[in-house]
């Protein structure tokens, strides 16, 4: 699919295992339309924010084991966006490549920097007040963007730099990462094939 003449980044993907039922589709080049359907409610309150942010377009439609905990479905939402996202992303001709995004919330600030390099790699710098959101544990904050950040092949930092309601803090969290990558994968025209001294990435 084209748009003004340039080919409209996008994949979709499926995963079914014994933990999870997983159908997404991703479109780099979007409006901020989100369709979210899974069994964890604060993580579809932030892949929206992330969506909306980001102007990307996403679906998701998860079912997992969430009579055990909401890890199997977060961690592998992450993999399928990262996969969907380095799918969509081709080749990466002509992208920035990088990006460094603040977001306030109110009195929590986060911090996004990323390199779209293929070398995962991911640094987490963040405590929050609580071990909860509603029924959301925020160690699963970790485990999505780690394995987002492994199967899209970026190399990722998030830092909360500071803030004392945990809500704020996650939430700038994935306003900013919406932001970072909707920076870090811009076509610039000035760059001519791929952003790297390698040729290459």
């Amino acid at each position: 699919m084209e748009n003004n003449g340039q080919q409209i980044r996008q994949a979709g993907l499926s995963r079914k295992t014994n933990e999870t039922d997983i159908k997404l589709s991703l479109t780099v080049d979007g409006s901020g339309q989100a369709e979210l359907e899974t069994d964890v409610p604060f993580l579809n309150h932030m892949l929206d924010l992330f969506t909306k942010h980001g102007q990307f377009d996403l679906s998701v439609q998860a079912r997992g084991d969430i009579e055990i905990d909401d890890h199997h479905t977060t961690e592998d939402i992450g993999i399928c966006l990262g996969q969907a996202l380095r799918e969509a992303l081709g080749d990466k001709k002509g992208i920035k490549r990088y990006a460094s995004v603040f977001v306030p919330m109110d009195e929590a600030l986060a911090q996004v920097i990323i390199d779209i390099s293929n070398r995962p790699h991911f640094e987490y710098r963040a405590e929050y007040p609580s071990q909860q959101v509603g029924s959301f544990s925020t160690e699963m904050v970790h485990e999505f963007l780690w394995k987002f950040a492994l199967e899209a092949r970026l190399t990722l930092h998030v830092i909360v730099h500071y803030g004392f309601n945990t809500h704020h803090m996650i939430e700038a969290v994935f306003k900013a990462l919406g932001r970072a990558l909707d920076e870090a994968t811009t076509v610039d025209p000035r760059v001519k094939g791929v952003p790297s001294t390698k040729g290459v990435l």
